[in-house]
């Protein structure tokens, strides 16, 4: 996981795009600390029923263009 790195001002712009795709989502499975990605992803994966290869792409792309609203 060490290509992920999600500082906290991203997170804040990606975990809003994750609860627009994913509204189920609790700030639980939210809760995110820098230099925690490897759990982040491992619990996103359990929550949304998908592997941790989808929410690596997943999390990747939306930091790619986080002027963006897309997911």
């Amino acid at each position: 996981m060490a290509d992920l790195v999600i500082n906290a001002e991203q997170w804040e712009v990606l975990k809003l795009k994750l609860l627009r795709k994913y509204i189920h989502l609790s700030a639980e499975d939210l809760a995110y600390q820098p230099g925690q990605e490897a759990e982040l992803v491992n619990r996103l994966a359990k929550r949304v029923k998908r592997d941790e290869n989808y929410i690596l792409f997943t999390l990747k792309k939306g930091l790619a263009d986080l002027k963006s609203n897309r997911l």
